[in-house]
């Protein structure tokens, strides 16, 4: 969901994946997590300050880093995500939780994004893309499919 809040324009996504919640934030916070559902090679140096180096090919040619702005190991981090042609980061607020039959609830709060007209479609097709990857993280883990090799994005 995209939506007008008091300081901009965030993204909501919520999903709840058949998964042990720590399977989940694994996949938010390792190497072999990410490239599972996200990336195809990834570096994660993991605590606050540090950084994700994200490829999207297996030897990083093409490649960017992501600076890990918060963490708690107790199921939350934080991701300075770059939007737009500058590269500006806006936050990405990962939240993982056990629920208790279901498995995993996964929170994406991603935001605030500036409120004019450029920002509003850059936050369109931002949640766009992360509602199919959040898919294709649950896809991963429930099925041990990977919608990438499938119907690529």
């Amino acid at each position: 969901m995209v939506r007008k809040e008091n300081n901009g324009i965030w993204i909501t996504l919520k999903e709840t994946i058949a998964a042990h919640h720590e399977d989940v934030f694994a996949c938010l916070t390792t190497a072999d997590g990410l490239t599972r559902w996200l990336t195809l090679a990834a570096e994660v140096d993991l605590r606050k300050g540090g950084t994700m180096k994200l490829g999207w090919d297996s030897k990083f040619r093409r490649s960017f880093e992501v600076p890990i702005l918060d963490f708690d190991p107790g199921g939350k981090v934080t991701w300075g995500w770059p939007v737009g042609l500058d590269d500006e980061a806006v936050p990405i607020e990962w939240v993982v939780t056990p629920e208790s039959e279901e498995g995993a609830r996964v929170i994406h709060r991603h935001g605030p994004f500036i409120d004019n007209s450029d920002m509003i479609l850059v936050a369109a097709n931002d949640a766009e893309s992360w509602r199919w990857y959040m898919c294709n993280l649950r896809t991963v883990l429930e099925a041990k499919v990977d919608m990438r090799k499938e119907r690529p994005l």
